[in-house]
């Protein structure tokens, strides 16, 4: 008999594997390939090139993009400068505003569940002798804003706080931060990549001086990202980290990636005008994954604030159940432990522990990232599948063995091998 006949049948609009990990990336858009497409070909000019119809071309197409994503988010073109991704936007922004205010202050706050991109900026920055205040949150994510009021003083230039968390998803009062910051005369930066396409983002009601984006998170392609940089009211500067042309208008010199450029333009747009549809529907599919996960499980836990939370993000910790035993049973989905950038450790998550998880149950955590192309038989498939694995690997588990049993463990003294 041929192993394909041994196969086990699925359900219809399940094929294997199933993609669930859309916080760390997302499937590029059909539309937006078709838009990309002609600008590695035909149209292929040097949009910096100011005396030939191909530099024209291009440049058209760059401004239009420009257009599509200040749109989405309230900007104006002009305060749209395109880099190669989050990582360098954040860059730029921190660094950039450390430099340029150096005079005015050297004290910088941002919180602990930030992205790497933005610890590592500031923990950098500290070793050239500025201050850094990183914030706690609170059991649900959240950042206090009396310890932001605190934390602000005379010296402070920069308050960075992102939109939405990369692993449980969580979204930050941003209005009220920038509200604050404002108040107190402080540059307000968000990094607004889990955010931006998935939650209406007004960079004016919302008082965000500088925002940092990036296409293959809603659908666009990789390598290619933007900064807002708020020019009126306050007019923020930045001082350039590559230098060489001074392109974008000398903030950030190189040549434009034309066509990874229309992409991002088009993924903004769509996002723009099915958000609300969109974000609908994946809160359906997550509360549906959620409803099936605890109707069959016992100690299961979210992570983070659920009334806080982008549409298509649910973390959840399965305890008494080691994670990476856990993905290795679900080997055809594709979620995560921790976050993309982090998960090459095998520490626990920085960011489930800053909650106040033990170790021992954010290695039970799995992040499942819902996006655009998942549907509702891959939900029931992979709850299905989480499912068994769980009791399975609970079977074989002597302290959930324990706890079933009625033993309370915090009161037991281990011994030491």
């Amino acid at each position: 008999m041929s192993t394909l006949a041994n196969s086990p049948v699925l359900p219809a609009g399940v094929t294997l594997p199933i993609y669930m990990d859309n916080h760390a990336t997302s499937q590029m858009d059909p539309r937006v390939l078709e838009a990309m497409l002609p600008f590695f070909t035909e149209k292929f000019g040097n949009a910096a090139s100011r005396n030939h119809s191909f530099g024209w071309a291009a440049e058209q197409a760059v401004e239009h993009a420009r257009e599509q994503i200040a749109k989405l988010i309230g900007a104006t073109a002009k305060e749209i400068i395109f880099t190669s991704g989050a990582t360098e936007s954040n860059n730029l922004a921190i660094k950039g505003i450390a430099e340029m205010y150096k005079e005015r202050g050297n004290h910088i706050i941002t919180q602990v569940t930030e992205h790497k991109a933005v610890l590592d900026t500031c923990k950098r920055l500290e070793k050239h002798g500025y201050r850094v205040t990183y914030l706690p949150v609170k059991a649900d994510g959240l950042i206090d804003l009396e310890d932001l009021k605190r934390a602000i003083d005379d010296k402070t230039i920069l308050v960075t706080i992102m939109a939405a968390n990369n692993e449980i998803g969580v979204i930050q009062p941003i209005a009220e931060i920038g509200k604050l910051c404002h108040e107190k005369g402080v540059i307000f930066h968000t990094d607004g990549v889990q955010a931006i396409g998935k939650i209406p983002v007004d960079v004016n009601a919302m008082n965000i001086d500088v925002l940092s984006l990036t296409a293959h998170k809603l659908y666009g392609p990789k390598g290619v990202g933007a900064l807002y940089v708020r020019r009126r009211n306050p007019r923020v500067q930045i001082s350039a980290q590559i230098d060489g042309g001074g392109h974008e208008r000398g903030m950030r010199s190189g040549t434009l990636n034309v066509p990874s450029i229309v992409g991002f333009g088009k993924a903004c747009e769509i996002a723009r005008e099915e958000m609300a549809t969109e974000a609908a529907r994946l809160q359906g599919l997550r509360d549906r994954l959620r409803k099936k996960l605890e109707s069959e499980l016992d100690y299961v836990e979210i992570n983070g604030s659920w009334d806080h939370r982008l549409p298509g993000n649910l973390n959840m910790s399965f305890v008494y159940v080691e994670g990476e035993s856990l993905l290795m049973g679900i080997n055809d989905v594709a979620v995560s432990s921790g976050s993309a950038c982090t998960s090459a450790t095998l520490e626990p998550s920085y960011v489930l522990k800053a909650l106040g998880l033990g170790d021992d149950v954010a290695h039970s955590s799995i992040r499942f990232g819902l996006g655009r192309f998942n549907n509702e038989a891959e939900v029931d498939y992979v709850a299905d599948k989480v499912i068994g694995i769980v009791k399975k690997l609970r079977e074989l588990s002597p302290l959930y063995e324990m706890v079933k049993e009625g033993i309370d463990l915090s009161k037991i003294e281990w011994a030491a091998h």
